[in-house]
């Protein structure tokens, strides 16, 4: 079904992404960190609609259709390694960082920080070619809005 989308994210040389493209790969990305602890919880599926609804403008129903097919997505991308970092050579910096932005709301949904979730925004963090001090600064930026 993602064929194409994941063929020219695992391309040697990926292309930007077109916007669509973009926001499939950013909606499976939310789900894969959400999924991350082994507990993806309702209040991690509503911050992630509202996260898609509010970057692009969306209708309830058409963040949660784009969750939807992000789900599938996600179960279909290769390791987060490959898929982040595919990501990573498709999105320009500035982007990633707000990417970053939308990965902390949805470990913090919850309202508890959970060790796993941590290790895996780091992780991700580090693929994406995002700093530390880049990361700390977006989680920092998204538990003051909390």
């Amino acid at each position: 079904m993602f064929g194409t989308l994941l063929k020219g994210l695992m391309a040697p040389d990926p292309k930007p992404l077109p916007d669509a493209d973009a926001r499939l790969a950013l909606a499976a990305l939310l789900v894969r960190v959400a999924r991350s602890d082994g507990d993806y919880a309702d209040a991690e599926i509503d911050r992630i609609d509202r996260i898609l609804a509010t970057r692009y403008g969306l209708s309830p129903f058409e963040a949660t259709d784009l969750r939807a097919k992000g789900e599938a997505l996600e179960a279909e991308a290769p390791d987060t390694v490959r898929f982040t970092q595919a990501i990573k050579e498709a999105v320009p910096y500035e982007h990633r960082t707000a990417v970053l932005e939308a990965l902390w709301a949805v470990v913090l949904a919850d309202g508890a920080r959970d060790g796993e979730e941590d290790s895996v925004l780091r992780m991700v963090a580090s693929f994406l070619g995002v700093n530390d001090r880049d990361s700390n600064l977006a989680r920092q930026r998204v538990q003051s809005k909390l």
